[in-house]
């Protein structure tokens, strides 16, 4: 087992791609205020419970969202809004040594529990991020993959958001967006009530913001599967 770890860091918020800048209005206005205000100081074991459970589709079908990923050694990752470190802990194994995964998300507490259970799994290939709700806080150009699973209807401002995630991702990156399905005919009431958007609206708020979608895939139930990548931008 290794026994060193990168250290939580924090990096400079970068100004944002000219190619967007018609997508960003000067005060985005939150979606959904005040969504997030239980993760600013969570007990990480009480999550542990909620999102690593089975029952919880994506954690009983976690090696099957991960194999259908594309993910290969060597590649870096970001794990938006990681939380306990389920598919942190997943990607790192799947990218290997010469790999990186970034577990980003808001709650400090979340990001200090994931570098600890990376450590005691003997992963020295995750860094952890403390992203603000604006800004996923990565290196331009740094990541193959950012990948969100039941995180966008978290997003207080998606459209800033997208254009720091589509600014981290490399020539060729992929975005995979994996979230609640939203029918009034099928969904649960919590579902309804708590996620804003459903398929076709996520897929309409990404495309707009400079991506292609290229993936649905079937693999899930209660949550869809969708893989974008970088388009280029009108006048860009």
């Amino acid at each position: 087992m290794h026994h060193s770890l990168t250290s939580i860091v924090r990096i400079p918020l970068f100004c944002s791609l000219m190619l967007l800048a018609p997508l960003l209005s000067a005060e985005e206005q939150a979606v959904s205020p005040d969504i997030n205000s239980y993760f600013q100081n969570p007990d990480w074991r009480q999550w542990v419970n909620t999102f690593e459970r089975p029952g919880r589709e994506v954690f009983d079908k976690r090696h099957a969202i991960v194999a259908a990923s594309g993910v290969k050694p060597g590649m870096v990752v970001a794990d938006i809004g990681a939380g306990t470190g389920l598919f942190t802990r997943l990607f790192a194994d799947r990218v290997g040594a010469a790999g990186k995964v970034y577990a980003v998300d808001i709650s400090r507490p979340f990001v200090e529990n994931i570098l600890r259970t990376s450590r005691e799994q003997g992963f020295i290939n995750v860094v952890g991020i403390v992203n603000s709700d604006k800004d996923v806080s990565l290196p331009a150009d740094s990541i193959d993959i950012a990948f969100l699973v039941d995180t966008y209807h978290h997003f207080e401002y998606p459209v800033s958001m997208l254009a720091s995630i589509r600014r981290s991702l490399g020539a060729g990156g992929a975005l995979i967006i994996i979230d609640f399905r939203r029918d009034p005919h099928r969904s649960s009431n919590w579902v309804m009530d708590h996620v804003r958007a459903g398929k076709d609206a996520v897929i309409d708020e990404v495309t707009r913001a400079g991506f292609q979608l290229i993936h649905d895939k079937p693999l899930l139930r209660t949550n869809y599967y969708l893989v974008f990548r970088k388009s280029l931008l009108k006048n860009s």
